[in-house]
């Protein structure tokens, strides 16, 4: 068995797109899809509803950023890794989204290979 489908995973991101694009990259790799939200709110719900084991999460979302969602995650699921996801990749970011407790930072576009590889990371320190 696929090691990879053992893994939980929440897909966050309010761009539908980008979310279709992570989504068909998982899939096709069999990694477990257990949610998805298009913002922090509903995926702190979702989250908690379905006990992933990993969240990848866009940074630039309406209302609650995705550094804000990581450090929510962190205090009340801190079994739950993050990967962050974003377009903005400057050093600052991507040192804020680490500081937050993010496990990984991708830079978007995302490439397959380096989002597989993050998640086989987590999945072996699990």
């Amino acid at each position: 068995m696929n090691q990879m489908s053992e893994l939980k995973v929440v897909i966050v991101d309010d761009s539908d797109f980008y979310r279709g694009i992570i989504r068909k990259m998982l899939a096709e790799e069999g990694v477990n899809i257990v949610g998805e939200a298009a913002s922090a709110e509903a995926a702190l719900v979702v989250i908690k509803d379905s006990k992933p084991d990993v969240v990848i999460t866009d940074i630039v979302m309406p209302e609650i950023s995705g550094i804000e969602l990581t450090e929510k995650i962190n205090q009340n699921f801190p079994d739950i890794s993050v990967i962050v996801i974003s377009s903005l990749s400057q050093e600052h970011i991507v040192l804020e989204a680490i500081g937050a407790g993010a496990s990984d930072f991708i830079a978007k576009p995302i490439q397959k290979q380096q989002l597989m590889d993050s998640l086989e990371k987590i999945n072996s320190n699990r």
